[in-house]
């Protein structure tokens, strides 16, 4: 019998998604930016060995004394963008509402270097109205929104990190489409988009190998952004 969630909210609301995502046999999934550790340890669950990590350490504390000891689940603090991990280490790679924090093309770029070739990644992001769609898209929703969360009673842990978005919805999509090839966009109701990638087996021959990375795919130019 599945576990009722210890609270609810427009994050959480995305979790069933992104367990769905779980390619078959995966082995080693990343819960970028995991908060107290929920995801992580429905993750755990299905998965032999799971990682969680997290830029703040109260977080990683809650998280670490919330999962006990359950074995292939562990958590690090510590920056994403320079964390140590291994590249091409992982069969499945999520993150809900975290990339607006840091640099979002670095982290993007991050993600896909650390997922192994056929992988999954699944990105859970909160982005900021800026077009005249955009703002329509999201009044239509308002009313909905409200309702959902006053009758689910949604509620935030204390202490979770927050930050405003910079990026509109478009930019995000634009980005991501440049970087993912092939990536799956959708803006979901409740205020938030996601993006579904699955890393190609095979690198592309329609890109140059001096114009790419090393994992196969066109990278950026330019100081500090990782293939």
């Amino acid at each position: 019998m599945r576990t009722p969630d210890p609270y609810w909210n427009t994050n959480v609301a995305r979790h069933p998604g992104i367990l769905r995502q779980v390619p078959p046999g995966c082995g080693d999934a990343l819960d970028v930016g995991c908060g107290d550790g929920l995801l992580a340890r429905k993750l755990a669950a299905r998965v032999p060995r799971v990682t969680g990590v997290d830029l703040s350490p109260e977080m990683i504390a809650r998280a670490r004394d919330l999962s006990g000891e359950r074995p292939g689940l562990r958590f690090r603090q510590g920056d994403f963008l320079t964390a140590d991990l291994p590249a091409g280490g992982y069969d499945f790679i999520c993150s809900v509402t975290t990339v607006h924090h840091m640099d979002f093309t670095g982290a993007l770029l991050r993600m896909r270097q650390l997922l192994r070739p056929g992988g999954s990644l699944v990105i859970v992001g909160l982005a900021r109205e800026k077009s005249v769609g955009e703002w329509a898209a999201f009044l239509a929703a308002a009313p909905v929104m409200r309702v959902t969360k006053a009758v689910r009673r949604a509620t935030t842990p204390e202490g979770m990190p927050v930050a405003d978005a910079e990026m509109s919805y478009g930019e995000v999509r634009g980005v991501a489409r440049e970087l993912l090839p092939g990536v799956r966009y959708r803006r979901h109701v409740l205020r938030r988009y996601s993006l579904t990638w699955r890393k190609p087996l095979t690198r592309w021959s329609a890109v140059p190998v001096s114009s790419g990375c090393s994992d196969g795919t066109r990278g950026r130019s330019g100081p500090g952004l990782p293939c």
